[in-house]
């Protein structure tokens, strides 16, 4: 794997069921369980969702116009599933985008359709990591961080 394509965050709890959330670049911000107003890692999972998509969009569409509105809902069930595992279900990720009058406008919006499709179909890493159903490996590196 180059340097390139390696991505992380690191997770340092706080307090129970409290959990700071950072990354490479300094950035932060709260994790928990859902007491309060910190982000819980569903709500996260479906802010990266949403986030993938409204990424690419924009920077697709504002080239042509800059947005008089920009909103994402990134909704879904959670379940427990047949095997008694929790699970997200009913995923949908629904775009309301607005533009100005004028040529500008008529552009974006008649890129929008497209941007989404190539996003979902082949830009939006998160959206298709989760549609592929990628392993995730859970490892304990307790002991070989004592040494």
């Amino acid at each position: 794997m180059s340097e390139d394509s390696f991505r992380s965050v690191e997770i340092e709890r706080s307090s129970v069921g409290q959990y700071v959330v950072r990354n490479v670049r300094g950035g932060s911000l709260s994790m928990g369980t859902g007491g309060d107003d910190s982000f819980t890692p569903v709500e996260l999972l479906l802010a990266a969702l949403g986030g993938c998509t409204a990424v690419d969009v924009d920077y697709v569409t504002s080239r042509r116009a800059e947005p008089t509105g920009f909103r994402v809902e990134v909704t879904g069930d959670k379940i427990k599933d047949e095997t008694g595992g929790n699970r997200m279900r009913n995923l949908r990720v629904a775009f309301t985008v607005t533009f100005p009058e004028g040529e500008g406008g008529d552009k974006a919006r008649e890129a929008l359709p497209r941007s989404l499709r190539q996003s979902h179909d082949r830009l939006c890493t998160v959206s298709r990591t989760v549609e592929l159903g990628t392993p995730v490996t859970v490892v304990d590196t307790t002991a070989a961080d004592a040494d």
